[in-house]
């Protein structure tokens, strides 16, 4: 079985070309499992790779996309939510809710519903790339549109 046929990048694949026909999951040879990774596989900066971090708050889970040179603020996110409480999400809750493991989660095609926020950081990249369901596999979008495919709400989230 190609990578490509494995059933979290086909969730993924389906809503990116529902969203728009021209939209492709690129296969990479080598990992991009983490930002850095990511960043040298496809020649790109760090800052214009999309880290999806799961954060669980107080009753429920909210996605974060955070551009890859910055780091999500705790801080930041519990005064936007206006909680006293929020942790990163372990991994099997990154599982359960998203349905991608850690290293290949992306911003749509998630199981469960969840809230997302896009750090206001990731608008200075005229391309983005995030995961698509596989640490070898990413898509390539721009800043209105990932904001348009996740329906996340901009904020200034990272540190």
């Amino acid at each position: 079985m190609s990578t490509l046929d494995k059933e979290p990048v086909k969730r993924v694949e389906k809503i990116l070309k529902n969203f728009d026909p021209n939209f492709n999951v690129i296969l990479l040879d080598t990992s991009a499992r983490t930002a850095l990774e990511a960043a040298s596989s496809l020649k790109c900066e760090v800052g214009a790779i999309v880290k999806s971090l799961l954060f669980k708050t107080e009753n429920t889970f909210t996605l974060c996309l955070i551009a890859g040179d910055k780091k999500a603020s705790l801080n930041k996110i519990k005064k936007t939510l206006n909680i006293k409480d929020a942790s990163m999400a372990s991994a099997d809750e990154v599982k359960d809710i998203t349905g991608f493991t850690i290293g290949g989660v992306s911003p749509v095609g998630h199981l469960n519903k969840v809230n997302i926020f896009i750090d206001k950081s990731l608008e200075r990249f005229a391309d983005l790339y995030a995961a698509a369901g596989h640490p070898n596999c990413v898509f390539k979008i721009d800043y209105s549109n990932l904001q348009k495919i996740t329906q996340g709400l901009i904020k200034e989230i990272s540190e």
